[in-house]
């Protein structure tokens, strides 16, 4: 029987992505008629907490979530936890990676942080895991791979020009924010098994 665990989203790109960080375990997504709470916690695990708390209240499984976002040293770690809605409640990508570009200078320090929630209701097991991948920010975007900030993200773990939104899924997993924390669950689930 395969382990699975449910994705805190509906969000199919990430669950394939979860899938592709977690190997041997079976992601499902979240059912359409769970409702999960607004993220307007103070930090990346208040939010993935709460999504993962209420998805394993709602089915009775084992659980996860997550929250990301960039920080940029020159504006004081913003946009943090408004990485999603920086530019505006409905703003894009796009519209969020310009505002960045604009107010923050190239060459400037960033850093990507996920924090990923276990939540277990039959255990009572609650963990949150964090990854972090490090960078500075490229004068422009370039590349059509990833999403949200990865065309401004120069990674320092792979130093040289290509931004993240430039590299193959492989090398994002390796060094990024979300493979990090990924890697992290997977030595814990193995280890509290």
């Amino acid at each position: 029987m395969p382990r699975r665990l449910l994705l805190a989203t509906r969000n199919e790109h990430k669950r394939r992505e979860f899938a592709r960080l977690l190997p041997g375990w079976e992601i499902d997504r979240l059912p359409d008629e769970v409702q999960l709470p607004p993220e307007n916690g103070e930090t990346f695990a208040d939010n993935a907490l709460g999504k993962a708390r209420a998805a394993a209240v709602a089915t009775g499984r084992a659980s996860i979530a997550d929250d990301s976002g960039i920080e940029a040293a020159a504006l004081g770690g913003c946009p943090g936890v408004r990485s999603a809605r920086y530019a505006g409640e409905n703003a894009g990508d796009e519209e969020n990676l310009a505002l960045l570009l604009r107010e923050a200078p190239a060459g400037s320090a960033l850093e990507y942080v996920c924090a990923l929630a276990y939540v277990d209701p039959r255990s009572q097991r609650e963990r949150v895991f964090e990854g972090r991948c490090a960078g500075t920010l490229a004068p422009g975007p370039r590349g059509t791979r990833g999403f949200g900030y990865d065309p401004a993200f120069l990674p320092d773990d792979r130093p040289g020009t290509e931004t993240m939104a430039e590299l193959s899924d492989a090398q994002k997993d390796e060094i990024g924010h979300r493979g990090r924390a990924a890697r992290a669950l997977l030595s814990w689930l193995s280890n509290a098994s």
